[in-house]
């Protein structure tokens, strides 16, 4: 999802959010009051106008329920080349999974490689892999 011109990003993540917002039956006033905005300002987010801040972004993305990766994304503040990997771009850019099983997925991802970096040490000798695959299985 490369974005070249900048304005074709504000229009982009603005069309975004309206279609999520429309998506989980929630009133452009709702939103605004959920998101600490005003409704002519989420108005002019929706519509191309304005280039909402990070702060604003990730705010509107709780509202919403989804993830702000998704909305740093496509107003063009994060490079998905900057991620974890490009795993969570990937992730990001799925058209088959909903906005919530994305959030899902990069939580299970980041909580694998938090619990990996802190119980291992940068070895060559596979003990990183055994406790990755001892993390993913179920306990009995």
């Amino acid at each position: 999802m490369e974005q070249l011109d900048p304005a074709a990003a504000v229009r982009d993540v603005g069309r975004y959010i309206r279609e999520q917002r429309r998506q989980a039956e929630l009133s452009l006033r709702n939103l605004a009051r959920q998101a600490g905005v005003s409704n002519p300002y989420l108005s002019q987010i929706e519509r191309g106008l304005r280039q909402p801040s990070a702060k604003i972004l990730k705010d509107i993305a709780k509202a919403l329920r989804i993830s702000a990766e998704t909305l740093y994304l496509r107003a063009g503040i994060l490079d998905p080349d900057e991620q974890d990997g490009d795993l969570v771009a990937a992730i990001l850019r799925e058209p088959h999974l909903t906005e919530r099983q994305k959030q899902v997925l990069i939580e299970v991802y980041r909580s694998f490689r938090s619990s990996t970096e802190a119980t291992s040490e940068p070895d060559r000798t596979g003990t990183a892999a055994a406790a990755t695959t001892q993390a993913a299985e179920p306990s009995t």
